[in-house]
């Protein structure tokens, strides 16, 4: 990692730059891909399964046997945690339902806004060297719980054609049954044009690398709805000189192993903090099963010293973190002054860790600054907001004369005559 130490103001965008990787010339091979899923169906599926997954698949979708076989390798710890993962994630979720509020704006003119679930949704979760189970809870619970009819997942198999174990587990605990062998961006283009066994979806929600990003971009412009523009995941530790650097090191680490590209970023109103950590990181990353990624991780971040805590949240509204740490006094009082962040962590206990597994918040969140304009995923992720009104005769007469002069002046008769046949009626 490399310090910066009270860089000037103008020197701040170039220090909070991601490491994004050059996707233009990725756009052909993927769009290649998603052709062959749209003119081939199932069969294109297979030959890409085999191609890219190096597993001969017969059947893409899995039995209940197949997924009951599955779940129950899962360890009885694992089974324990991924159990009070769900519980925390659904009783976090639950409080997220709206109930219709019906308003009158003005004497017999009644409106309000209903949530409907959107009817079929898709899932993606990734499998490789790290197989995202507990995604799978933070995108299968909220979808339950909003009543979407149809959930479809797909997470790529091993060279036998077999899903992880615990993806199975989790699917089970959440109750999704249409379970399929397939991954990268052949997946997507299952999803999003549906074959002769996968059904077409009208979302598309999950983590991916590159080419997965680079096939919900595509297929969102082609109609199909995605969760959020996504990026490599990120961390940002904001600390004065109370905080533990083994804890800030920690912290940092727990990002930086998801990836090469994923970015950790310190900003410290403390240098000898500063140099604390950057040592405590020298030392935990040689302990690291994942030290190589890490440490590629950790070759495009930083660690930032300013002088006060205004100037220092200042730059983290910038940079607009996927995850916030705020570990300092009155973190609280800190965390009023936060704008843009994905999700934000209080205090020396809190570790980002708890958010991506079990606390209850969600960890499907914007990266690479869409935490400017974009949520984390949630209840209202898997819902449409649809907007009623309902009008008297009294109603009308009221409302009537104002909707007929605006569109008079807009030059819309027809819309001013649609009000003015129903005010002639007796």
């Amino acid at each position: 990692m490399q310090i910066a130490y009270h860089p000037e103001r103008v020197e701040w965008e170039q220090l909070i730059r991601r490491p994004l990787a050059e996707a233009g010339a990725l756009l052909p091979k993927i769009k290649a891909v998603l052709d062959e899923v749209r003119t081939k169906g199932d069969s294109g599926l297979r030959e890409l399964t085999e191609r890219f997954d190096g597993a001969r698949i017969t059947n893409l979708k899995l039995t209940p046997d197949d997924i009951g076989a599955g779940a129950a390798a899962v360890t009885d710890d694992l089974r324990t945690a991924i159990d009070q993962a769900k519980k925390n994630i659904e009783v976090f979720h639950n409080t997220q339902r709206e109930t219709p509020q019906v308003v009158e704006t003005m004497p017999g003119v009644r409106c309000w806004r209903k949530s409907v679930a959107i009817e079929k949704v898709g899932l993606y979760i990734p499998g490789g060297t790290a197989p995202l189970f507990s995604t799978l809870l933070m995108l299968g619970i909220p979808a339950k719980l909003a009543g979407c009819r149809e959930i479809i997942l797909c997470s790529p198999p091993d060279h036998h054609g077999n899903l992880h174990p615990a993806i199975l587990y989790a699917a089970r605990v959440v109750g999704i049954e249409s379970v399929f062998r397939l991954g990268g961006v052949q997946a997507i283009g299952a999803m999003a044009y549906g074959t002769e066994s996968v059904p077409r979806v009208y979302k598309i929600f999950g983590p991916g690398n590159q080419y997965v990003t680079g096939a919900k971009q595509l297929v969102q412009q082609e109609g199909v709805a995605i969760d959020m523009p996504a990026g490599p995941s990120e961390v940002c530790v904001l600390a004065d000189a109370t905080a533990n650097p083994a804890f800030v090191a920690a912290d940092l680490l727990s990002q930086a192993e998801h990836g090469a590209d994923s970015q950790v970023l310190l900003v410290t109103t403390d240098e000898g903090l500063a140099g604390s950590v950057m040592n405590e990181v020298q030392r935990q990353v040689q302990e690291l099963p994942r030290r190589d990624l890490a440490e590629r991780s950790l070759a495009h971040s930083r660690i930032i010293v300013l002088g006060n805590m205004p100037e220092a949240l200042e730059l983290v509204n910038e940079y607009a973190p996927e995850h916030l740490i705020i570990n300092c006094a009155n973190p609280g009082l800190v965390a009023d002054c936060v704008v843009n962040a994905g999700s934000v962590f209080l205090g020396p206990w809190s570790p980002e860790s708890a958010g991506d597994y079990a606390s209850g918040t969600n960890h499907t969140l914007p990266t690479n600054g869409y935490a400017r304009a974009y949520s984390g995923v949630s209840m209202d992720s898997f819902v449409r907001k649809i907007t009623y009104q309902e009008l008297s005769r009294e109603g009308l007469e009221n409302l009537g004369p104002a909707v007929m002069t605006m569109a008079e002046a807009e030059g819309l008769r027809a819309h001013a005559q649609a009000v003015a046949l129903r005010l002639k009626q007796g």
